[in-house]
């Protein structure tokens, strides 16, 4: 059954009831698409076969389907997760725990290359600090790195940063700002087909859980956050991962607790 259009906040329009797109028996967590269709990678929790407990695995195309899933070569025995495709395909960031970070979970960059990867690389004091980041995602433009910390200070736990494009790196992160953030955890965001509007995760409806909501980018600033409803927040579960596919114009991908759904969606 098909879901009437919402309006549910400034200019956001929600075209569909969520749809299952990775759903197993075990944690399948933040799908990522290589722009040229042919890769899915996401987080999955004590799947047989990881370097570690938390480990980013990958399927590729057959042109019928996808393939097996299989752990990614830049796994190690620390967490690895949330990982997001660069727009122009060259590398993926994720967060590690491994050592030689800044602090708990660090974001990293590993380039990726026709079936293989390479060295992940630290993205520095700019981007990490000495507590958590989490759920890098980056501006279909390739300008502005999205992502949660909470080491940076903010409204409460978790809060959004942005970092501007640096030449080869970014600039200092700034936080997205207090109309945004809470006083517990704002995560797991990812920008809309404007470039700027973002949909994330909170807690701000109660402890051991967490829904999705919409800040759209009006007149240069972020707008107050709008929860997505009852249609797309499924009640008691964790609703979060919000992620995007490039080229992929009007689809929202996201976790209801363990398992990958998408809805489509369109900003007037």
């Amino acid at each position: 059954m098909s879901l009437p259009a919402l309006v549910l906040a400034a200019k956001l329009v929600v075209l569909s009831d969520p749809e299952a797109v990775l759903a197993t028996d075990l944690s399948e967590v933040k799908v990522t698409f290589s722009p040229d269709g042919k890769r899915m990678l996401w987080g999955s929790i004590n799947r047989t076969g990881g370097a570690g407990k938390w480990d980013i695995w990958e399927a590729t195309s057959t042109g019928k389907g996808w393939s097996a899933p299989r752990a990614v070569s830049f796994n190690s025995p620390a967490n690895d997760f949330d990982p997001s495709f660069a727009p122009d395909g060259s590398g993926i960031y994720f967060f590690s725990s491994r050592p030689g970070g800044l602090g708990g979970d660090d974001i990293y960059f590993v380039p990726a290359a026709k079936g293989g990867y390479g060295t992940p690389r630290n993205l520095g004091p700019q981007v990490n600090s000495k507590g958590d980041e989490w759920g890098p995602t980056v501006s279909s433009d390739g300008k502005r790195l999205l992502f949660a910390s909470d080491g940076r200070g903010g409204s409460g736990k978790h809060d959004l940063f942005i970092a501007a494009r640096d030449g080869a790196g970014w600039g200092k992160a700034a936080n997205v700002g207090p109309v945004v953030g809470s006083a517990v955890d704002d995560f797991d965001a990812a920008f809309l087909d404007d470039g700027r509007s973002i949909a994330f995760a909170s807690e701000r409806r109660g402890a051991d859980t967490a829904n999705l909501y919409v800040s759209v980018w009006k007149g240069g600033a972020y707008q107050a956050p709008v929860w997505l409803g009852a249609k797309v927040n499924r009640a008691g579960a964790w609703n979060f991962g919000a992620a995007v596919r490039t080229g992929e114009r009007g689809v929202l991908y996201f976790n209801i607790s363990g398992d990958v759904y998408r809805i489509r969606y369109r900003l007037d």
